[in-house]
């Protein structure tokens, strides 16, 4: 104890010489009574602080204590009150009950109704979400929640005029699906514009404007479907679009409102050019090589029919003139009167023999290519399946229609090169059996010019 009190004594001197120091450094004191007047006139000052502090302290806790007994009474109220609306709300819990069992039993057969109403009604607008009839007559699920909400509520009752407008929502969704029908709408393009124009219905089964077939999106609004059939169906749409009467052949899909399995097969389906796209490298090689040599066929087929024009012109003159094969061969013999019939026989062998190469020019290059292109679409066929085969070791077999794909674009170059070998094996035939046509000519004239020689001899 005589620790503590030495301990807080000198803490109190430390203070008093502390707070006199400052104090004498904010006044200066010149001597040391002025000194001892500030530290007295500083202490008043603190006591009167002190005071005010007690002062204060005191009326605080005064006024908490006020506080506390009122908050003490206001929870009494409100436990009173708690407990009379406890006691109403039993009472009222009990008339509530009352009532619902006055009205289940007023009710009667009409609960009964209302649940199946409830569910003709939930089927109704399940229905009337996706059906394109709704495109046209917009808000008609918005009254059927309404309705459902009204006969599930124990407060509210369904009118007759809204269970007749459920029994005629029923008939019109019906009839309108015999209907085709023209209106104006908003239309969402691909590029997601929207522009008023006007929409054909065909029942409850395809949507059509402009000649494009429209989709009835989740967000209840009509979009141009990114990919449209064939042309053949687009242009059969347009004319159902212009027509005012009679029958139009249009292509529908029956298995969907909104473009079913049978337009989605339809419109993924790729086009010939698309097929051509997928055959990749090797296909563009076959294509090009079949190109090059139905091009070759056709000059070669054009070069030889003139080259057989002039000579069948040459049989019909006496005269040999050289723009032609066979009177070149003429003028050989016509050139060489004299000599026996051997080396006569020599002289046209060789003629002959100079003038086959130019007529049988390509043909052995059309023989090569209708060959080799069945080899080429075999090579991107075996390519196509390794590619296959890598991409279901990597990502598995768990896809069949992916698999598919792959295996239906390793084909495409099969498809190609068989393309290109039977034009060309055809082409080889006609443009040869134009050139045989042409030497066997050259041939027996040679032949006979040989042989009214020897009869000379």
């Amino acid at each position: 104890m005589k620790l503590t009190f030495a301990k807080k004594l000198v803490a109190t001197v430390a203070a008093g010489v502390f707070s006199v120091g400052v104090f004498a450094q904010e006044q200066k004191a010149a001597t040391l009574e002025e000194l001892l007047n500030m530290v007295k006139q500083d202490s008043l000052v603190e006591s009167r602080e002190h005071k005010a502090r007690e002062s204060e302290f005191r009326q605080d806790k005064n006024r908490q204590a006020q506080l506390l007994e009122e908050a003490k009474a206001v929870k009494a109220n409100e436990e009173k009150r708690s407990e009379t609306l406890e006691a109403k709300y039993d009472e009222q819990e009990i008339a509530v009950q009352d009532k619902r069992e006055q009205l289940a039993e007023r009710l009667g057969s009409l609960k009964e109704l209302f649940g199946h109403l409830t569910s003709t009604a939930g089927d109704l607008r399940s229905n009337l979400d996706v059906s394109i009839v709704s495109a046209q007559y917009p808000g008609r699920t918005e009254f059927l929640e309404g309705l459902i909400e009204k006969m599930n509520s124990a407060t509210k009752l369904p009118s007759i005029e809204e269970i007749e407008r459920l029994w005629f929502e029923m008939q019109r969704e019906t009839i309108e699906g015999g209907k085709i029908v023209k209106f104006p709408a908003t239309v969402v393009s691909p590029e997601g514009e929207q522009n008023t124009q006007e929409v054909v219905r065909i029942g409850t089964f395809n949507l059509l404007s402009d000649g494009k077939y429209l989709e009835y999106t989740e967000s209840k609004k009509m979009a141009e479907l990114t990919r449209q059939p064939s042309g053949n169906f687009l242009a059969a749409a347009s004319a159902l679009a212009s027509s005012t009467d009679g029958f139009t052949k249009t292509g529908i899909d029956p298995t969907g409102p909104s473009g079913g399995s049978f337009l989605s097969a339809l419109i993924n389906s790729p086009d010939l050019v698309e097929r051509w796209h997928q055959g990749g490298v090797v296909g563009y090689i076959i294509t090009a090589v079949g190109a090059f040599g139905l091009l070759l066929g056709i000059f070669r087929l054009i070069v030889l029919t003139t080259v057989g024009a002039k000579v069948n012109s040459q049989l019909k003159s006496s005269t040999a003139n050289d723009n032609n094969p066979l009177g070149r061969v003429l003028k050989v013999a016509e050139g060489n009167p004299s000599l026996d019939t051997e080396s006569l026989e020599l002289k046209m062998e060789e003629a002959v023999l100079k003038e086959k190469p130019s007529i049988e020019a390509g043909l052995n290059l059309i023989k090569i290519i209708s060959a080799v292109a069945p080899l080429l679409g075999l090579l991107g066929t075996v390519t196509g399946m390794i590619l296959t085969f890598q991409a279901i070791t990597i990502f598995g077999a768990g896809d069949p229609q992916a698999m598919a794909g792959g295996i239906s674009s390793a084909l495409v170059t099969t498809v190609l090169g068989l393309v290109v070998a039977i034009p060309m094996v055809l082409m080889h035939t006609f443009v040869n059996s134009r050139a045989k046509r042409i030497l066997h000519i050259l041939d027996e004239q040679s032949a006979g010019i040989v042989a009214e020689n020897a009869e000379r001899s």
